[in-house]
């Protein structure tokens, strides 16, 4: 859909908002409507705050916006694959769907391991699609973790080297 790939555009530019602070570059935005009532990006480390994941941070701007935080009829867009904490939220908020770029093998929790939203046990089932723009989310993630890599590998070697004389 056109509309899923302009959003996730959206989600993209916020993800590169977190790359920018140092974050693992993942953003998320909410529409209602056809309106953005929410946006958001990973700040866990820039805020202290261990729940600060873009989709978090995106239920919390849309629901202050909306005054209330049930989120009917809503749609999440957002560059990488929820996590369990993630997900929880947004079946609290009873997010209509949830639209994702690339899968996260080791902790997505809708696809990759735990298909929350599938389980009989869950009151609201929001509808799911992934792979919207997952080679641009999925290079975007690569090549932050990549740079890191590489800067760790680099402070690594400046550390062994000699002292000049």
């Amino acid at each position: 859909m056109e509309q899923d790939q302009f959003y996730m555009q959206r989600a993209l530019q916020l993800a590169q908002q977190a790359a920018d602070l140092g974050e693992v570059p993942v953003g998320a935005v909410i529409v209602r409507d056809g309106q953005v009532i929410g946006e958001g990006w990973n700040r866990p480390i820039s805020g202290h705050d261990p729940t600060a994941h873009a989709e978090i941070m995106a239920l919390r701007e849309a629901a202050a916006q909306v005054g209330n935080y049930r989120l009917v009829g809503a749609e999440l867009y957002v560059t990488l694959e929820p996590c369990t904490m993630c997900a929880g939220a947004i079946v609290h908020a009873r997010i209509e769907r949830v639209i994702f770029g690339t899968t996260e093998p080791k902790a997505g929790a809708l696809v990759s391991n735990q298909q929350l939203f599938d389980q009989p046990w869950v009151n609201h089932r929001p509808d799911y699609r992934g792979g919207v723009l997952a080679d641009d989310c999925a290079t975007m993630i690569s090549d932050f973790f990549r740079r890191r890599r590489e800067h760790k590998r680099q402070q690594k070697q400046q550390r062994q080297l000699p002292p000049s004389e």
